[in-house]
């Protein structure tokens, strides 16, 4: 019997709304709203209860626009788009209707920008210095209510609360816990706990981002540095295998605060508070900081025109075992598959495993069980997952450990090793007895890509310098490759992403350029099981 194929459905174009607002024309899909429409239009309506990831509340009536014809100013963001629509922003009763809006926020708002984590970024100081009245017509006391710790990391300034409910609304309908809600009324309404609930939800940190003022804050955060005392760099969080788009914050070369950078296909404007939280070891001052060899057994330093031919000899003529890291870059672990093939080896790795904890408002949002960037990575470029980072080696094996903590190491493994070659940002304590060590950078100081569990290959940025003599995984694996008479010549991580696509079927066609900053899926029908959508 014959088998009828079902024809592909055609794609359906989402109708186009044309719209003009603050005399800029624009078309725009059916739907939207005049907030989200304006900025297609590259103008930003003030706001403050509304945000892209939330329901839409309406509550605090900051985003009041005039629409020809309409019978009054009309909530931009509760306001759907029409053919037609003349919208103006800046007219002069919409911002009347905004100055008399913060006025409001403003009377019991306590006058303490100077001492508030949020300064510098703050929307209310934003809104208010753009069209705020000069000075205050409010004589009498501002009320006042003292901090409340609200459980995990969060703590409550209800003086600056501007009941925005962006926290209220992430707990309920994004995190499906209800912990918050808007306790009182009128001049006296806080937020609010419910009685026996606290914010230790796993995703729970993420209300300290959504808020737009100073009411919310981070405990690890609090008094560390002001926004103008930090440099922001794109990252990707290294966290888990979900691979979360990232925006690292250094002061004084080290990471004070990570934060979720906006990813609509890996995260989008979220981030778990393990990832968020776990950032102390991208500081750890026990770093090896120059190249090392065994000298009279001991460890000596030396340096790197000396460091790399003594690896490359202990290297030649031998079998090699790579104990590779799943946090390492793309980059790095093809240039260490060029050196397990080249000396005719294997290579392998262990993930270290925890809880999964998914954040049930969002597809296919968790932090994973997987507590590492790039296991999907390092399988796809011919590594070996197993129990323990050793299991495939054999007796007399060149060891390379690629990897700051050599775990999951069963008892003599290490011993049917005839050397051991370290390439690692911290010197392992079951491997001080290596041959040679090779100081590396971690991730906030190098740049390179990570496949997440999806197949999404993302880029990281450098975010801080590296300590010492120490240098990109990628450079130093290139040096290695170059002693012992590979062609590599790679003096750019993008360089050696360009091998890497050009050698593997899995990334073909892929740069950095291509990528961008929010990743490309890798080819699907060369990896069953991969999605393109992650």
């Amino acid at each position: 019997m014959a088998t009828t194929v079902e024809p592909a459905k055609a794609v359906t174009q989402p109708k186009m709304i044309n719209l003009t607002i603050e005399g800029r024309p624009v078309s725009v899909p059916e739907g939207m709203s005049i907030l989200e429409a304006a900025k297609h239009a590259g103008v930003l309506i003030p706001h403050y209860c509304y945000h892209p990831g939330l329901p839409v509340a309406g509550v605090c009536r900051m985003c009041l626009v005039e629409v020809e014809k309409a019978p009054k100013l009309a909530p931009s963001c509760a306001t759907t788009v029409a053919e037609g629509q003349v919208v103006h922003v800046h007219s002069a009763q919409s911002r009347e209707a905004r100055k008399g809006v913060l006025e409001m926020l403003l009377i019991n708002h306590p006058l303490d920008c100077p001492i508030c984590d949020q300064s510098g970024e703050c929307e209310l100081q934003d809104y208010t210095f753009q069209e705020g009245r000069q000075d205050s017509r409010y004589q009498e006391p501002k009320r006042f209510n003292p901090v409340e710790d609200f459980g995990g990391d969060v703590l409550y300034v209800p003086n600056r609360c501007i009941l925005c409910t962006r926290c209220v609304r992430f707990m309920d309908d994004v995190a499906h816990d209800t912990v918050l809600n808007v306790s009182e009324r009128g001049d006296r309404a806080v937020i609010g706990k419910f009685e026996g609930k606290d914010l230790t939800h796993p995703w729970a940190g993420n209300v300290v981002d959504l808020c737009p003022v100073g009411a919310l804050l981070s405990k690890d955060f609090l008094n560390k540095a002001r926004s103008w005392d930090v440099t922001r760099t794109a990252s990707v969080c290294p966290g888990c295998s979900q691979g979360c788009s990232m925006t690292v914050e250094t002061r004084d070369n080290m990471v004070v605060r990570l934060r979720p950078r906006p990813n609509d296909s890996v995260n989008e404007y979220f981030m778990c508070d393990y990832g968020r939280l776990n950032y102390r070891w991208m500081n750890r001052q026990d770093r090896i900081e120059a190249p090392m060899i065994r000298r009279d057994n001991a460890l000596a330093a030396t340096d790197w025109e000396t460091a790399i031919p003594a690896a490359a000899q202990a290297l030649k003529g031998k079998r090699v075992y790579v104990a590779a890291s799943p946090n390492l870059s793309n980059e790095a672990l093809f240039l260490l598959s060029r050196l397990v093939k080249l000396n005719g080896g294997a290579g392998g790795f262990a993930v270290e495993t925890g809880p999964e904890a998914p954040l049930p408002g969002v597809e296919d949002l968790a932090l994973r069980a997987d507590r590492a960037a790039n296991g999907k990575g390092a399988e796809l470029l011919g590594f070996v997952r197993g129990d323990s980072s050793l299991a495939g080696m054999q007796n007399g094996d060149v060891l390379i450990v690629a990897q700051d903590e050599l775990t999951l190491i069963r008892d003599g493994e290490l011993a049917r090793a005839s050397a051991v070659i370290v390439i690692g940002a911290i010197l392992p304590e079951i491997a001080r007895h290596a041959m040679v060590v090779l100081p590396t950078a971690n991730c906030t100081e190098e740049e390179g890509t990570f496949t997440n569990l999806r197949g999404r290959v993302q880029r990281f940025m450098q975010a801080k310098a590296a300590p010492g003599m120490a240098r990109p995984t990628w450079w130093v694996l290139s040096d290695l490759l170059a002693a012992l008479g590979e062609k590599t010549g790679y003096f750019l991580p993008s360089e050696a992403f360009g091998a890497l696509a050009a050698a593997h079927p899995h990334f073909a066609g892929m740069t950095y350029d291509s990528l961008g900053m929010r990743g490309l899926p890798v080819i699907q029908h060369q990896l069953p099981g991969v999605g393109g959508t992650a």
